[in-house]
């Protein structure tokens, strides 16, 4: 071995060694008290909760996908072709509503994506109009429409990749974001 391989390899194990003596695993991150994220007064329910900013953020965004809308609760799906609403969508719009209304310094985005059927120019405009019939519904029931964008994908960003059913229907979808 050459005096300069020996060198960096002797720079490479130190290195090694070095990294090695870091700190031990945190864990997991302190848990929430919950009663923390609730406003004290009428004066402090339109203030953001007072917790360190990654918590609270991701408290809110664990409540987002989970808690307030249940199972895939960021998303709403569609029938072929078609942006109207179903009952169930309905019924998930209707716990974003709250969900908003809970956090009005929460925005969102609304992406609408179609499965893979079609013209692209076509799923484009299908993904459009559901993602602006979910703005509407938002909208109609006390959202500000300030606090929502929207996006569409068309048939770019499938959820599952497939030519069957089952995949169509996971991929014909309005998408949630928060902001």
């Amino acid at each position: 071995m050459s005096n300069r391989t020996s060198k960096v390899l002797l720079m490479a194990i130190s290195l090694l060694c070095l990294s090695a003596c870091g700190d031990p695993d945190p864990g997991p991150p302190p848990s929430i008290d919950q009663s923390a994220l609730r406003p004290t007064s009428d004066a402090d329910a339109n203030a953001r909760p007072q917790v360190s900013g990654t918590d609270i953020d991701d408290a809110i965004a664990k409540e987002w996908g989970a808690g307030a809308a249940g199972g895939n609760g960021d998303r709403v799906f569609f029938e072929t072709d078609k942006s109207v609403l179903k009952p169930e969508g309905r019924n998930q719009l209707a716990r974003w509503v709250a969900f908003l209304k809970k956090y009005p310094h929460e925005n969102l985005v609304v992406e609408g994506h179609s499965d893979e059927r079609g013209t692209r120019e076509y799923n484009l405009s299908l993904g459009e109009r559901r993602a602006n019939t979910v703005k509407e519904f938002l909208v109609a029931n006390g959202i500000d429409a300030a606090r929502i964008e929207t996006i569409t994908y068309g048939k770019e960003h499938p959820e599952v990749l497939g030519s069957n059913e089952a995949a169509y229907a996971l991929n014909r979808r309005a998408v949630g974001i928060l902001q």
